[in-house]
């Protein structure tokens, strides 16, 4: 991504708030990837957090769809109907190891489809994006690279196919130990960028730092990934102490409390933009590690509900959509 270009609200609007669900398949987290794994029931459980939590706060959540849910009927008519309804926008997630054509060894390297020769990802986002238009009678215009896993040639094929929103980037994160890509050098901040002669806009998964010793967050962090550090376990005294927490907006894997910690912490150092995410299995649960039973399903729902009115009542902030934010950035 060349020449990035800070893409920032008026300084007088409110903090925003999006919400990213990355939509797919159910498969199980601790076994290796399978092409046979295409199960999509847990879509007819995603009306239950607009019930809840979404039309109260006229929430508009993008759900990013993969191959399975964008083929299926019954997945189709549960999201269409909510995008009829504008209740949601419906983007796309490319798992390449369940999207065609299936040209490539599914292996954990490549279950990051920026790892794929140039023109096997964009045949396997070329083929994605026709299944969505046709299923959904709109071209999704907002992508997420499923695992995140942008490569060097994923930008220009988006573009290629008239995507202009990317939501792919996890500031601070590397996750090369596991063959993916590396974002250590990026923040929270939204940014435009050009690729394939576009102008695309990125918008990065909410994570930072929280903590008196935030401002050394990277650098810190980074000596806590060390082995001998890792061995001492660094990186919880860390949190412990409350002196450094790397979070990631999602209720997946951080408490409200610290979800409105790392948040009070990057509005004071001005950020504008808040983008909060987990993945549709979730919604029912047993199918991820973070909704086990019912009651895990009902923690998390309140987790995002009491986030949610924080936001608004305590924050001062607002909700937007992917494309609401993206035409208030141009106005901007």
């Amino acid at each position: 991504m060349h020449n990035p270009v800070p893409a920032r609200l008026s300084p007088n609007e409110r903090p925003v708030m999006l919400v990213i669900i990355d939509t797919e398949e159910e498969f199980a987290w601790d076994r290796p990837f399978d092409r046979a794994s295409t199960g999509t029931g847990s879509i007819a459980s995603q009306p239950l957090m607009h019930q809840r939590v979404f039309d109260e706060f006229g929430i508009v959540p993008t759900y990013v769809i993969d191959w399975p849910v964008a083929t299926t009927a019954e997945s189709v008519a549960v999201l269409r109907g909510m995008m009829d309804e504008g209740r949601c926008e419906i983007g796309t997630h490319l798992h390449p190891w369940v999207s065609p054509p299936h040209d490539e060894e599914v292996s954990r390297f490549n279950s990051y489809a920026g790892n794929l020769p140039r023109q096997l990802e964009y045949d396997k986002l070329r083929l994605l994006t026709e299944a969505i238009t046709r299923s959904f009678g709109r071209a999704p215009v907002a992508f997420k690279a499923g695992r995140y896993g942008l490569g060097a040639h994923t930008a220009k094929s988006i573009a290629a196919l008239g995507y202009r929103i990317d939501a792919s980037v996890v500031p601070y994160t590397s996750f090369i130990h596991d063959d993916g890509p590396d974002f250590s050098a990026f923040d929270e901040h939204p940014y435009r960028f050009e690729a394939g002669g576009r102008t695309l806009l990125e918008l990065p998964v909410t994570t930072g730092y929280a903590g008196w010793l935030r401002s050394h967050g990277p650098a810190l962090y980074a000596l806590a990934q060390q082995p001998l550090a890792r061995t001492a376990r660094l990186g919880g005294i860390l949190a412990r102490s409350g002196a450094l927490e790397r979070i990631r907006l999602s209720p997946e894997v951080a408490t409200g409390a610290e979800m409105r910690r790392l948040s009070t912490a990057l509005h004071r150092d001005g950020c504008q933009v808040f983008s909060l995410t987990y993945h549709s299995p979730s919604m029912a649960p047993g199918h991820t590690p973070y909704v086990r039973d019912a009651a895990d399903l009902e923690r998390f729902i309140a987790t995002v509900r009491d986030y949610c009115a924080w936001f608004r009542d305590e924050l001062g902030g607002q909700f937007m959509s992917m494309t609401q934010l993206e035409a208030r950035l141009a106005a901007s």
